[in-house]
């Protein structure tokens, strides 16, 4: 049977699912059996939670406090409304896609009403719960330090988004109050995990949707025409983590951007057009061409924006690859709110 994509959100119900009983009735008497243990492995691993529930919302969370759980849930959805709307809310506020999702109910009902809006997100019973760790869908190939702080890294992203929808100033004036700095750093062994990982989930912001092995990024680190970035983003509130990836192939001549991806959750922080820019800069001190590969899709608009907007022309379309080149000229200069820092070794070819 042909694996099912990895499961990076697990969405739970709550009356005979997360607990024994029904709140509303009065009548819930503790958790079901393991769910404190299995929540916190499903966290440790780096898949994220949520809640869809049809209750009161301030005496779920109370109850949730009580067991110890509440803060394992990111934007729950308690209220009345219909559970695949609610799951929508979830996976816009996260931006996650449904064939990401298993959604866990004990009602056949809401089961069948989430997959038939929802086609793509795994509905699971109830019962099934026990076996839940043990599915391969939940388990990653690799568990890294950002995977076990995923969820803290996602709840610092909803106070960074509550201040700035406070903030009375404009978008560029909070950004300068964030502190930013952005290291991108020669890629080594014990980056390989993580770097695996981004190439695997990360989709809107990815330059050409390359998903390459443990085995194959090692290959990258002693072959003197590639050189392979990581990139992570701290600022006041703390580490996003390692965010971004950066592979280019070079020779005397010119520069061939073949991968860059930046995580979803700095979309807004111009991270992508960072990256660019420092490239430009490096082609251009080294006295290379700067080219990119770029594999269009219907999830990377954005990216394909960011490459035009950034003096990128398409000069070769094959086999579904387009082949651009940097054609402005220009010195690239970072944003006031950003703070870069760069490690490159720039190899002889």
């Amino acid at each position: 049977m042909e694996r099912r994509k990895e499961i990076k959100l697990v969405i739970w119900d709550l009356d005979n699912t997360l607990w024994k009983g029904i709140l509303s009735e009065n009548t819930v008497n503790g958790l079901n059996d393991n769910i404190h243990e299995i929540v916190e492995e499903l966290d440790a691993r780096g898949i994220l939670q949520s809640i869809c529930s049809k209750n009161d919302y301030e005496t779920a969370a109370s109850e949730l406090k009580k067991w110890g759980l509440h803060d394992y849930f990111l934007y729950p959805q308690i209220n009345w409304n219909a559970k695949s709307d609610n799951i929508r809310e979830i996976l816009t506020r996260i931006n996650l896609s449904a064939d990401a999702t298993a959604f866990i109910d004990d009602q056949a009902f809401e089961r069948d009403e989430v997959s038939y809006h929802l086609p793509d997100v795994l509905c699971l019973d109830a019962l099934e719960i026990q076996g839940l760790l043990d599915r391969p869908e939940m388990n990653p190939r690799f568990i890294t330090e950002d995977s076990r702080q995923r969820r803290k890294m996602y709840q610092s992203d909803i106070l960074r988004n509550q201040q700035e929808e406070s903030y009375q100033g404009t978008k560029d004036e909070f950004l300068e109050t964030l502190n930013m700095r952005l290291t991108i750093s020669m890629a080594r062994e014990n980056d390989l995990m993580r770097a695996s990982e981004l190439t695997v989930r990360t989709h809107q912001l990815n330059s050409t949707g390359y998903t390459y092995s443990f085995e194959e990024l090692r290959s990258f680190l002693s072959d003197d025409r590639y050189i392979l970035q990581v990139v992570e983003l701290t600022d006041r509130y703390g580490s996003y983590g390692k965010i971004g990836l950066i592979l280019v192939e070079q020779d005397q001549s010119m520069m061939r951007l073949k991968l860059l991806l930046t995580s979803c959750r700095v979309m807004s922080r111009g991270i992508g057009s960072a990256l660019l820019g420092t490239l430009i800069n490096r082609a251009l001190d080294t006295g290379r061409e700067l080219q990119a590969e770029f594999v269009p899709t219907n999830r990377n608009r954005i990216m394909a924006l960011t490459y035009s907007l950034m003096g990128f022309r398409i000069i070769e379309e094959r086999d579904g690859v387009q082949l651009m080149r940097y054609e402005k000229n220009e010195r690239w200069s970072p944003a006031h709110h950003l703070h870069i820092q760069e490690e490159v070794k720039i190899k002889d070819v």
